[in-house]
């Protein structure tokens, strides 16, 4: 290459290399400027960030929030901070902040430790009492967080600020009011309150529990609740089952026996409850016992009684019925009796006084049955007047003579002179000491001694009857005036009776204001009992005494229709008014008793109450619509009560009767005058 071409390609690559050189130049330049905005940008944004940072944290009211320089003192104030510490920012920026805490806690270094902790672990945080302005608290959350620089240098604290005074308040209420229900809880002792965790186990125990369960506390609290069940019920699987159905449906209530500490069995209301937490997950159950053994024990007994007083009614139905449906079958029997007497059969005399003593005995024990019924019932009504006890006394020694005479006993009696005035009602008193002395009669040995004696006192007569004979029990003493209780009988059963005599003789003696008395040594050593009534002091009226209808024809002769559907009562009685010279038609029940009046107006009609079909009743009323009260209405039933007389009464009837019916009695309505009201 030549010399002159040398300079040439010098000057060409130097030109290349200013030319490549200046637009490194230039894309240098054009990338700075591009920096120099970006970062102008980045600062305009960030400033604005920030300043929009410290407005949002200047306007928050519900947290105080600001920065502590490393020592603690505040550097920063927001609007929270200013509403619920009460301080404007010039009055505490620059102060410590232990101007926020009770003297207290500043003795105690809390401040200190705070920012120790803060700066240490990055975070502190705590709730506690924080002091306002005027010296007020409030309850605070604080979070106390460290601020360090790019180097990792403490530039100092950020500290948030939550006032919660009311949630602490609203907490203390709740806690409050638990320590009040738990005090409850353990103070009730009438109920056993406990809690039980999910699996059944016992986790609380109350005083309550402990009374009645036997169990104190630490005994029990981790046990499963199942031993407090009889050993069958947990076989049974009780106890899982009432946790599955309160589980299930929130409650399990039931009442049975459970066990205490000792073994011993009450009957308990229990009920339990399942309890779930926020999320609804069961988290245990509550357990209420109440121990229900005295109302139980109570219910149980009322039951008894309750029980006892219908099987009392139940009795005494029945001994009304028995008693009615006895004397039916015993008219007829009266009835034939009369009849033979009238037509002067006297080749069976023996035979006749034979069934009338044994009637007489049926017809006894029929009215003690009935007695017994009412009296029980309360349907006895005394009709009490002033008496001379002497009178009753002689009535029941005659008819207790035959029974002495019989057996070759020996019978004393020892009665006052003068009257021994009573309120009383003579038929009842007879029947009272005819009881005892026929009971005497019946429990003493042949050839054995009985006493009848009076002792008149100021206020009252003491009646005694004893006797040297069979005696009674120590065991059969208490129960002597019971019901169907009987002495010693061999198994002839020689003396007979029921076992009635002795509940009636103390009914109608109470229901007279006395009381009576059995007394005996024992067995073999003979028996005394001793009647007391309240005397009266007032003189005694004279009453004459009824005049008995004769059994004989009468001058008096009536139309009479006897109707009853017992064939043998009907015909018997029937034809012993024939025999006494009326003029007797029979019906066996109503419509017959209606059809045979067409023909044969009577002058009395007899009716059985106890028609089938169409009852007594129904037939007089419809007697008394037809043919007014030119027809006398006798009423004949085996039920002799108040009420039945009432209701007779009510029909129409003009006498109510009961069977077996006493001939005199039934012949002295007969003949009585009829008085038409026309």
């Amino acid at each position: 290459m030549s010399s002159s071409d040398k300079p040439k390609s010098v000057e060409v690559e130097l030109r290349k290399r200013t030319v490549t050189l200046q637009r490194e130049v230039d894309r240098r330049a054009l990338t700075e400027g591009v920096l120099e905005d970006r970062l102008a940008s980045q600062t305009r944004r960030l400033a604005e960030s920030d300043q929009l940072f410290r407005m949002l944290v200047e306007s928050i009211k519900d947290y105080a929030i600001f920065m502590l320089d490393p020592a603690g003192n505040v550097a920063t104030w927001n609007a929270g901070a200013q509403h619920f510490k009460g301080y404007e920012a010039n009055e505490i920026i620059g102060r410590h902040f232990s101007a926020f805490y009770p003297a207290a806690d500043i003795q105690a270094g809390k401040c200190e430790l705070e920012l120790e902790g803060a700066s240490r672990t990055g975070r502190h945080e705590d709730e506690g009492w924080r002091l306002r302005k005027d010296g007020t608290r409030f309850w605070a959350s604080v979070v106390i967080t460290a601020i360090r620089d790019a180097a990792g240098e403490l530039v100092g604290f950020a500290k948030v600020t939550r006032d919660l005074t009311e949630r602490k308040r609203a907490e203390n209420r709740r806690r409050t009011a638990e320590e009040r229900f738990r005090l409850l809880v353990e103070s009730l002792k009438d109920y056993a309150i406990f809690l039980l965790d999910p699996g059944g186990n016992i986790a609380t125990w109350n005083t309550g529990a402990e009374r009645i369960k036997g169990y104190r506390a630490e005994e029990v609290i981790g046990s499963h609740f199942s031993r407090f069940y009889p050993e069958v019920d947990i076989r049974a699987g009780k106890c899982e089952h009432e946790l599955e159905v309160a589980s299930r449906e929130g409650r399990f209530e039931d009442e049975g026996w459970r066990l205490r500490k000792d073994g011993t069995r009450f009957w308990a209301n229990v009920v339990i409850s399942a309890i779930h937490d926020e999320e609804g997950h069961l988290v245990g159950f509550s357990k209420v016992t109440r121990d229900l053994t005295d109302r139980r024990r109570s219910e149980d007994e009322r039951a008894a009684r309750l029980a006892a007083e219908e099987a009392n009614r139940t009795k005494d139905e029945f001994l009304a019925m028995l008693g009615h449906e006895l004397r039916n079958p015993l008219a007829p029997i009266v009835s034939a009796l009369q009849l033979l007497k009238l037509r002067g059969d006297t080749s069976s005399v023996r035979e006749h006084q034979v069934i009338e003593r044994q009637v007489r005995q049926m017809i006894r024990l029929v009215d003690d049955l009935l007695d017994v019924s009412r009296v029980s019932r309360g349907k006895v009504e005394l009709k009490k007047q002033p008496m001379d006890l002497r009178d009753a006394l002689a009535k029941a020694v005659e008819i207790a003579i035959p029974q002495f005479e019989k057996n070759g006993q020996q019978f004393e009696v020892e009665v006052p002179p003068r009257p021994l005035v009573v309120a009383g009602d003579e038929g009842r008193l007879v029947q009272v000491f005819a009881n005892l002395l026929t009971n005497a009669a019946k429990y003493t040995q042949a050839g054995g001694h009985i006493v009848l004696r009076v002792r008149p006192t100021d206020r009252q007569l003491e009646i005694e009857v004893r006797d040297d004979g069979h005696g009674i029990s120590l065991e059969l003493l208490p129960r002597v005036f019971d019901l169907f209780v009987q002495g010693y009988q061999d198994v002839a059963r020689a003396e007979g009776g029921l076992g009635l005599g002795l509940t009636l003789v103390r009914s109608l003696v109470e229901m007279h204001g006395g009381e009576v008395e059995a007394h005996s040594a024992g067995p073999k050593l003979g028996s005394t009992f001793v009647i007391r009534l309240p005397m009266l002091s007032q003189p005694l009226v004279a009453v004459p005494e009824p005049i008995a209808v004769p059994v004989s024809p009468s001058s008096t002769k009536r139309r009479i229709l006897v109707v009853d559907d017992n064939e043998d009562a009907r015909l018997l009685l029937a034809e012993m008014l024939a025999a006494l010279g009326h003029e007797v038609q029979t019906a066996g029940d109503g419509p017959s008793a209606l059809a045979v009046f067409d023909q044969f107006v009577p002058d009395v009609a007899i009716l059985d109450i106890g028609l089938p079909g169409m009852d007594g009743y129904e037939v007089a009323e419809r007697i008394r619509k037809a043919y007014g009260t030119q027809v006398r209405l006798l009423a004949l039933s085996g039920y002799g009560q108040a009420s039945d007389r009432a209701r007779g009464k009510g029909a129409g009837f003009d006498v109510h009767l009961v069977k077996p019916v006493d001939v005199r009695a039934l012949l002295g309505h007969i003949v009585a005058p009829i008085v038409d009201p026309a």
